[in-house]
């Protein structure tokens, strides 16, 4: 259980740590935009490379595509949640939206990690750098919005220790959880983190991005995407 602990806080660590550079300056919109494009790519080869090739593997294609349905209903509803919510204090949803992203895939995915290490399969340092290189950009183009909307730096730094301290527990939870669930819970545990990945950019994160790099947008994803695909085919 220390291992699971231990290996879900480097995971969710990214998390918070965006969310404190975002409190250090400033950034220029375009650099935003840039590292928001970067994290884009890199979140879409974590989907195509390893929940979903991974969830194939182990459970098939039933369980996996049920997940994805679930992950992309879930971050849906959640995120026109905050629409109205922020709607009535006439503000952008932008910074929240790719909180509960982070969120909503950030427990299915240490889900998964905990019960991978319970199951006694190692944790490869490739991952862990695919993990940091798609959570950091979400959560300092998150913050820095937040903050931008006039959210109290104090929130913004509780909203993303709240988020890291539910991922590391989605870990430890993993790790109590594997001697009950088989191979289709978390398969289903990846199509769900899938499905509420890939709402999540097409709704917010690669708008948020075009918006403030505009025509950078494009070029950083890919980028993103193919040092992502190769750490991922690395591990």
């Amino acid at each position: 259980m220390g291992q699971a602990v231990l290996w879900g806080a480097v995971a969710a660590a990214p998390l918070l740590v965006g969310a404190l550079l975002a409190l250090v300056r400033r950034w220029p919109d375009r650099l935003l935009g840039i590292i928001l494009g970067f994290g884009a790519g890199a979140l879409m080869a974590s989907i195509a490379f390893e929940l979903w090739e991974q969830g194939v593997d182990l459970g098939g294609h039933l369980p996996l595509i049920i997940g994805v349905a679930a992950g992309a209903l879930c971050y849906y509803i959640a995120a026109r949640i905050l629409d109205a919510r922020q709607a009535k204090k006439k503000a952008d949803a932008g910074g929240g939206a790719l909180a509960i992203g982070a969120l909503l895939d950030g427990i299915p995915e240490q889900l998964v990690l905990g019960i991978g290490l319970a199951s006694g399969e190692g944790v490869g340092v490739a991952l862990i750098v695919a993990i940091v290189v798609s959570n950091l950009p979400e959560s300092i183009g998150s913050a820095s919005d937040l903050l931008a909307d006039g959210m109290r730096r104090s929130r913004v730094v509780l909203l993303w220790a709240g988020v890291a301290v539910l991922s590391v527990l989605a870990t430890a939870g993993g790790f109590a959880l594997a001697s009950v669930v088989d191979n289709s819970f978390r398969a289903g545990a990846n199509g769900f983190a899938a499905g509420a990945l890939l709402v999540m950019l097409v709704d917010s994160m690669v708008p948020e991005a075009q918006k403030k790099a505009t025509e950078s947008t494009g070029l950083a994803t890919v980028i993103g995407f193919a040092f992502a695909a190769w750490l991922a085919l690395a591990a």
